[in-house]
């Protein structure tokens, strides 16, 4: 991928591919404890990153090895008493509930059960010049996806016979074969793709609008609009769209005065007819003295989710004779996107002054102001 992080951990329609396939491992019945194995280096970073989504309740965070069987091991570690086990790849995630419960349920009644898909293009077995030897029979071939599950007892089998023989699989069906065990095969989709290569990312990308997009009924557009300003005061620091900008001075507020974010959830509010910012977070509530404005227009998205909104688009303009703004506008555009859980380019920030005319001209305040376009789907 090309990648300085690991590839779960990359944004996926603005919100990490880890975490996409975890929710939809929380929306299957048949799951209870989630086990998330990542590499050692990585394991702060996920818990903190799971209490963002607010996906820690349900997670266990473990780290992982060099591996994937020394990661599966790690998780069976700290597996309470489930009968069944189920592995997935991090990086599967438009598998579906219904999928998950079906390979279960195979699991059930056989012990143990994957998913996979019939090879659809001819094969051809090549030698090491390139040259074709021969067209490979496709009919009894299929290509393995995740997830797998297996009773525990017999992925605990597995696993001691893998060690005892110095086995290394890659995957479970691989271990249970080693060892003699059947695996019945479910049929999965060609959705269910593993991101390994940037094409794939693409691939999911339009996957996963499409299917935000497939239920959405023109008529739920709704517009919404923001505004917003603080007062500059010395001694306080100035947030901007979550970046703190060097500066003499700060804005003055209730919580850290991030205009800019404040401006965006007044307009998210606004669209949705839910009143405004100050009506779900008052400055008359200390539990939002000081507080992130990320964190408040995460819990405005979280009104939107619930309502069935998505955002389209947004469009932000600070008004600001100083300092200047665009040096700092790449890190917020990641910092809204990633949380309000869209792409960078749904949002655009710009900045302008206003020739120093009125308190902003004078350098007193800052101000924002916001205008975005959500559509709520049809449940």
């Amino acid at each position: 991928m090309g990648l300085d992080t690991p590839k779960q951990f990359f944004a996926l329609g603005g919100i990490p591919i880890l975490i996409h396939t975890i929710r939809v491992f929380t929306q299957s019945p048949s799951i209870g404890q989630i086990i998330v194995a990542v590499p050692e280096q990585y394991l702060q970073s996920t818990i903190d990153l799971l209490d963002k989504y607010a996906l820690q309740d349900r997670c266990t965070v473990v780290a992982g090895g060099t591996h994937r069987q020394d990661s599966v091991r790690a998780g069976l570690k700290v597996l309470e008493n489930n009968p069944l086990v189920a592995v997935h790849d991090a990086v599967r995630p438009l598998i579906s509930p219904e999928l998950i419960e079906q390979t279960i349920g195979k699991a059930r009644v056989t012990g143990a059960a994957m998913l996979a898909i019939p090879v659809k293009d001819t094969l051809k077995k090549v030698n090491e010049q390139g040259g074709i030897i021969k067209t490979i029979d496709r009919s009894t071939l299929w290509q393995a996806q995740t997830p797998q599950v297996v009773r525990a007892d017999l992925l605990r089998k597995a696993f001691a016979a893998a060690d005892n023989d110095g086995f290394v699989g890659t995957d479970e069906a691989s271990l249970l074969e080693h060892i003699g065990l059947p695996v019945t095969v479910v049929e999965g989709s060609e959705r269910n793709i593993k991101i390994t290569r940037p094409e794939d990312l693409l691939v999911a990308e339009a996957l996963l609008h499409h299917e935000k997009s497939g239920n959405i009924d023109m008529h739920g557009l709704r517009i919404g609009q923001g505004f917003d300003a603080h007062r500059l005061v010395g001694g306080r620091p100035l947030i901007l769209g979550g970046v703190n900008i060097p500066h003499s001075k700060g804005l003055l507020g209730h919580s850290d005065a991030d205009v800019l974010v404040h401006a965006l959830c007044d307009a998210i509010l606004g669209a949705m007819g839910q009143g405004d910012i100050g009506r779900h977070f008052p400055d008359s509530d200390p539990q939002y003295k000081g507080a992130d404005s990320l964190v408040l227009l995460s819990k405005v998205m979280d009104l939107a989710q619930a309502g069935n909104f998505s955002m389209i688009n947004a469009d932000i303009t600070v008004i600001a004779q100083e300092p200047k703004l665009v040096p700092y506008f790449e890190d917020m555009l990641d910092n809204l996107a990633r949380t309000c859980g869209v792409s960078r380019n749904v949002i655009n920030i710009k900045a302008t002054t206003t020739e120093k005319m009125g308190f902003t001209g004078r350098g007193e305040g800052i101000a924002a102001q916001a205008v975005v376009l959500l559509v709520k789907s049809c449940s």
